[in-house]
């Protein structure tokens, strides 16, 4: 499988992240071969959320807004790339970091991490788009527990809401670093079943779930017959057809 790690470099999401992880998102919006990607903190923690002094800092209404749209132009573009994306959970994901983990298709927690939308205790809500998607991925009603509540979310408990999609070193012995097994390394295995294929394919994959979950019903259905020809009578149509003489 290709090299599809996307490590964030800072624990903190603050100004300099921003910027950094959109132009991640650039050079991966650049990667033609491009089938997967895993979004990744530093240190054990996923994204601990704002830096207080960089918040205080553009604390009027204007330069919120515009931190606001920044934050919400990159979290799309990332949410909307042609391959598959998992925010790999380890440790807290706070507040903005929280955000960033519903921009991934999937999200993926190590033992002992949590999610947590703390907004409500900084007297905010959701700017980065991230109540809009929470929403899709859990429900109104889970949205509404987990936002009103600032609910401390556990592997366990994000399984059981949906928010999350497996848990890593879930088989004993699984999650062990001493014998070489690394959090990176299992999510790496854990989507390689999910993009293993022509990259042509994966990527028309991406691409009809995204049209069907943003589109309305008349435009995902031209948007799915548009990328049906892209792929229909192409290489791997043909090989997979001259291979298999009935489906398995």
């Amino acid at each position: 499988m290709e090299d599809c790690r996307h490590p964030a470099k800072t624990m903190k999401c603050k100004g300099t992240m921003m910027l950094e992880l959109e132009e991640r998102v650039t050079q991966l919006e650049g990667w033609m071969e491009g089938k997967g990607v895993i979004v990744q903190g530093a240190a054990g923690t996923f994204c601990s959320g704002s830096d207080l002094n960089a918040v205080k800092a553009i604390s009027n209404p204007q330069d919120g807004m515009k931190m606001c749209m920044f934050m919400q132009n990159t979290l799309t573009r990332l949410l909307r790339l042609p391959m598959m994306s998992v925010a790999l959970v380890e440790g807290r994901a706070l507040g903005g970091g929280s955000e960033l983990t519903t921009a991934c298709d999937f999200r993926l927690m190590a033992p002992g991490s949590r999610i947590q939308f703390v907004h409500k205790h900084m007297g905010l809500v959701p700017g980065w788009g991230g109540a809009a998607r929470l929403v899709r991925i859990v429900g109104s009603q889970n949205s509404l527990r987990l936002l009103g509540g600032a609910m401390k979310v556990d592997p366990e408990l994000a399984l059981q809401m949906g928010l999350a999609d497996g848990v890593l070193g879930a088989q004993p012995g699984n999650y062990n670093t001493r014998n070489g097994t690394s959090a990176l390394l299992e999510a790496e295995k854990w989507l390689e079943f999910y993009v293993k294929g022509p990259v042509p394919v994966i990527r028309a994959v991406k691409q009809v779930v995204m049209s069907g979950r943003e589109l309305s019903l008349q435009e995902a259905l031209r948007t799915e017959k548009d990328v049906f020809g892209t792929v229909w009578g192409g290489p791997a149509n043909r090989a997979a057809l001259a291979s298999k003489a009935k489906h398995k």
